[in-house]
């Protein structure tokens, strides 16, 4: 009989230019795994598949699978802003349907809250877009004698910018 070694395998190369999302796919499949995910499906496409406004406010953590009773149906647990605690226990039948409907078949039995806190994106929040009467006075100036009116409004979005110092 042969033993197996227990030194981990080398990896196996590709000897191809990969994208990101490739490299890092069998690092984050195994840490998914642990959660009880067997694809990144449900955290990639959570924003197409749960409803309005739980796609925002919400985020699926961990998936728990019964033992040993095949495919009843598991549990799946939302993190969750506090503000929205209990409408998304309230609409949780909502949401296991629509997780079940985008997927096309029973995955999800019931929905249960996360103790573990909610981190919302990293999506950039809207910026202050009043502009001071005097910076818009200044820029307007600037550009009264451009006969385009796009380019125009673009010089003056610009001006207003850069002499209200916003990024």
């Amino acid at each position: 009989m042969a033993k197996k070694s227990a030194e981990p395998a080398e990896p196996k190369r590709l000897n191809r230019a990969v994208g990101v999302a490739e490299a890092l796919g069998g690092v984050l499949d195994s840490a998914l795994k642990k959660r009880g995910f067997a694809t990144r499906d449900i955290l990639a496409n959570w924003a197409a598949m749960a409803p309005k406004p739980y796609d925002k406010v919400a985020m699926p953590a961990e998936l728990k699978w019964p033992r040993g009773a095949g495919h009843e149906g598991a549990t799946l647990f939302l993190r969750c802003a506090e503000s929205q605690r209990l409408a998304l226990a309230h609409e949780a039948p909502l949401i296991a349907a629509a997780v079940n409907r985008y997927f096309g078949y029973f995955l999800v039995r019931e929905i249960k809250l996360s103790a573990a806190p909610f981190i919302r994106s990293s999506a950039p929040r809207p910026q202050n877009t009043t502009t001071p009467p005097e910076v818009a006075r200044h820029a307007d100036q600037a550009v009264a004698e451009v006969d385009d009116p796009a380019l125009k409004d673009a010089l003056k979005a610009l001006g207003e910018r850069i002499l209200s110092g916003k990024r």
